[in-house]
């Protein structure tokens, strides 16, 4: 009779551990617990802490309140100007009513991805290629407002939408780099021609300061054939401009002429002196000189006949 007594207190007092083991329930501290009795929702949400329910009769479902991070699977679609793209994203929210996330939807996890891709697509169509490269925080916004009217109902806020990645196909990423090159190409050749611009004015300041000094003009030609030499070249070819011999020409001063008795009578030979004039006088010439009497004779023959 002891030892049965015994046996039913043992089977009691496991019972009763077993009972409690089942009613007794922990919630964390990111987490709330929704009660269930019997198929009905409890008015109540079990806070942190230990909290007991009835086991049999009620049934708790722990949600996460934490900020779930959630990638959304790359989605292929069309821009509005027709190219096509590869664009995956991430979203981020987070339970703020537990029942409503429990009752109205059966999984909410399950339902935020699929309103993710599903909105990815129809921003996607709705945007410019130019917008998804470099105008993205206005698609994360237009994302986000997408997606948060659907998920109040569910008990669920979109924290914020961020697209990760823009995939382009090969050809469009040839005609943007050719668009990107012609670009930088137009820019250097503006720079270039403004370059120009400003050294064409600096040389023609240049060029009225040295003619205001003609001496500098000598100057610069010197520092050319010292830049040149520093070269250690064994031949130095020196361009000499025609205008450079006229300027110093322009610019020697030239000697009072004589008078030609004075000239007669300062030259030691006034007999070779006219004879090498006589020399230097080119054929023509001289045979107008040798024609020139017989001219006279014919002249003064017709007289003496009249």
């Amino acid at each position: 009779m002891t030892q049965e007594l015994i046996t039913l207190l043992a089977l009691a007092a496991s019972g009763a551990a077993l009972y409690a083991a089942a009613a007794v329930k922990v919630v964390k501290q990111y987490e709330r617990g929704v009660v269930l009795r019997f198929g009905r929702l409890r008015g109540q949400i079990r806070n942190p802490g230990l909290t007991v329910i009835i086991p049999g009769v009620d049934r708790m479902h722990k949600v996460n309140m934490q900020i779930v991070t959630m990638p959304v699977p790359a989605q292929d679609g069309i821009t509005r100007d027709n190219v096509t793209v590869r664009v995956d994203a991430v979203i981020y929210f987070k339970v703020v009513d537990p029942p409503d996330a429990i009752i109205r939807v059966e999984d909410y996890r399950f339902a935020v991805s699929q309103m993710a891709q599903t909105s990815l697509r129809s921003i996607l169509g709705k945007s410019e290629l130019d917008d998804l490269l470099s105008n993205r925080e206005k698609l994360n916004q237009g994302l986000e407002l997408m997606m948060d009217s659907p998920a109040v109902e569910w008990g669920v806020t979109i924290d914020r939408v961020e697209i990760k990645d823009v995939s382009l196909p090969e050809t469009m990423k040839r005609s943007m780099a050719r668009q990107a090159e012609a670009d930088r190409e137009r820019r250097a050749r503006v720079i270039n021609a403004d370059a120009e611009l400003q050294a064409s004015k600096k040389l023609a300041e240049a060029a009225s300061a040295m003619a205001d000094q003609p001496a500098a003009l000598q100057l610069r030609l010197l520092q050319t054939v010292v830049a040149v030499a520093a070269e250690k070249n064994s031949t130095l070819v020196l361009p000499f401009p025609v205008e450079l011999l006229r300027f110093l020409e322009r610019a020697t001063p030239t000697p009072p002429e004589q008078p030609a008795a004075t000239q007669a009578l300062t030259s030691p030979h006034p007999e070779e002196e006219r004879e090498s004039a006589l020399e230097e006088v080119p054929p023509p010439e001289k045979a107008e000189l040798r024609t020139a009497p017989s001219r006279h004779n014919s002249i003064a023959s017709t007289n003496g006949r009249g």
